[in-house]
């Protein structure tokens, strides 16, 4: 059974003391998945509150571009803008960076078993890296109903073309022709975990997950306009799976008596979000059966 580690204790300090907990040394070059926060955005989780973990492990943040474009309101979708966005929301300032698409080829992994996807296209800096630590924002998503751990996984290391391919169900990698494409609900989050199945393969026993669960929103820090929290914070979760962590958040919110769960469990359920823990399960690289271990 996975273990998860649980805190009500939202602070920097937290963060490193849950991942503590995990008993895991990263090896090597260490990449820091995080989510940089559209512009505008008022909900992600700001740099600071990152310092003392990302210090720890020596770690390098890591982002890719986005596949939406101007048309969505967001600057992210090509380096130029992504790198002064960067240094806007003062990333740069703190960390080393490193957007792993700035330059091509994307690396093109197969995905052996997968149910949709047969490949994904993930930054090709992605190769420059020993072991991989995953520091989510868990908060509800237009289209994937919740983001954590899976997603950072998968839309969060993939290209604008893998992106692409993740949105269409592996239809087209053009981002430009992706919305155009209408994947079935099941269709997409399947494909997410198809997606992250292939970066799991790839840094498997040398990955760590961080959940924080903090300015629970039902939009992403990938909206521009994002909708303002809808309940309390709850707390941060580690573990070293990422099946079972963001079930364990799913879990959290259902358990909690706030009065905004229903408005949140809404965006998961309307999305079909649980999906993708459910795809990510039947492929056998986490499980939905967890001990929540509380300190």
């Amino acid at each position: 059974m996975a273990k998860v580690y649980f805190t009500r204790r939202i602070a920097p300090e937290s963060v490193v003391e849950a991942y503590s907990r995990l008993g895991i040394e990263l090896p090597g070059r260490v990449a820091v998945k995080v989510h940089s926060g559209e512009q505008g955005n008022q909900n992600f989780l700001k740099p600071a509150f990152w310092k003392p973990m990302v210090g720890m492990v020596h770690g390098t943040i890591v982002e890719c571009n986005t596949a939406y474009g101007d048309a969505a309101g967001g600057v992210r979708d090509h380096s130029e803008a992504h790198w002064r966005l960067m240094k806007e929301h003062g990333w740069t300032d703190l960390f080393d960076v490193d957007l792993m698409d700035e330059e091509g080829p994307d690396e093109v992994w197969s995905i052996p078993g997968a149910r949709i996807l047969k490949e994904n296209h993930v930054g090709r800096h992605i190769m420059d890296y020993d072991s991989m630590l995953v520091l989510a924002h868990f908060k509800g998503h237009p289209m994937g109903g919740y983001g954590g751990a899976l997603k950072q996984l998968s839309i969060g290391c993939a290209s604008r073309a893998g992106k692409a391919l993740i949105h269409s169900a592996g239809k087209t990698d053009d981002r430009f022709e992706t919305w155009k494409v209408h994947a079935s609900k099941d269709d997409f989050t399947q494909a997410m975990a198809d997606a992250a199945m292939s970066v799991m393969d790839r840094f498997r026993g040398r990955i760590a997950f961080i959940n924080v669960m903090k300015n629970l929103s039902v939009d992403c820090d990938c909206c521009v306009v994002a909708e303002d929290p809808c309940m309390e914070d709850i707390g941060i979760l580690a573990s070293l799976d990422p099946v079972a962590i963001d079930q364990a958040c799913i879990d959290l919110v259902l358990a909690s008596d706030d009065p905004g769960r229903d408005h949140f469990m809404e965006r998961v359920n309307s999305r079909n979000g649980i999906h993708t823990i459910e795809a990510a399960a039947e492929l056998g690289y986490g499980s939905r059966e967890y001990e929540l271990i509380e300190f």
